[in-house]
């Protein structure tokens, strides 16, 4: 069992937890309409919810943060799932490119990276950082495992548009609110002092919304990495990235 092997088990156990809540709930509003229990307000709400289209909160209690209506919501729970299933036919290896938006905790992710890093070039993880290279090719694409680091898709660029051919940032394009990301290609590297000239430090979320509660380091909650993007744009006009 390595870094990665830890990261999947988490993420089994959180997707565990959540479906047992979201089946419990469900059996208990049902028996409840059967008259079988006597309804209580959870009960109600839950059944407030369902009608309305939202995810209930006690789904939401143990469920990853998400900015979706209760339909795409459950559309969006099956992939992750489904990646997960994937993960348990073969768990002694990662998929050729990751959905890092369908993890819950994308940054332990990111840790494991470091750690294999440091375990194989016997580095101190303190030392080091992720980099982020954007490729030119879509998540269908990808056939093998990255020679350094990790693949890992489902990012979406809010305020900006990604050239693909240019493999370069670029001004939204008329009515585009956002635009979806190649696969980028992530990888363990010793911290480097000093900026880089022609690139913007896009910062990542995990959902749009970017205000709430300061971790810290002073980051919004939601807040995952930067990731480092060639850009020839002034370093005042903004771009985002978000990743629903």
């Amino acid at each position: 069992i390595g870094p990665f092997q830890n990261v999947f088990l988490q993420e089994c156990d959180r997707m565990n937890v959540l479906q047992a809540e979201m089946m419990r709930s469900l059996l208990e509003l049902e028996m409840g309409f059967r008259g079988e229990l006597t309804m209580s307000d959870a009960m109600e709400q839950l059944g407030d919810s369902l009608f309305s289209g939202v995810v209930p909160s006690t789904w939401v209690r143990y469920a990853y943060p998400s900015m979706r209506p209760l339909t795409s919501w459950l559309a969006d729970l099956a992939m992750r799932f489904q990646q997960l299933s994937d993960w348990t036919s073969n768990p002694l290896e990662i998929p050729v490119t990751t959905w890092l938006s369908g993890i819950f905790n994308p940054q332990s992710f990111l840790t494991a990276i470091m750690q294999v890093c440091a375990q194989t070039d016997s580095l101190e993880l303190d030392k080091l950082t992720i980099l982020t290279e954007p490729t030119k090719r879509t998540a269908e694409a990808i056939d093998t495992h990255a020679r350094e680091g990790c693949y890992v898709h489902g990012f979406a660029l809010e305020g900006a548009h990604w050239d693909t051919p240019s493999g370069n940032l670029e001004s939204s394009l008329p009515r585009e609110m956002f635009c979806d990301m190649p696969v980028i290609q992530c990888k363990a590297v010793v911290i480097e002092d000093g900026g880089h000239a022609n690139t913007y430090m896009c910062p990542v979320y995990k959902t749009s919304e970017r205000r709430g509660m300061l971790s810290t380091t002073g980051h919004s909650t939601n807040f995952i990495l930067f990731v480092r993007v060639p850009s020839d744009k002034p370093r005042s006009e903004e771009r985002r990235v978000g990743k629903e």
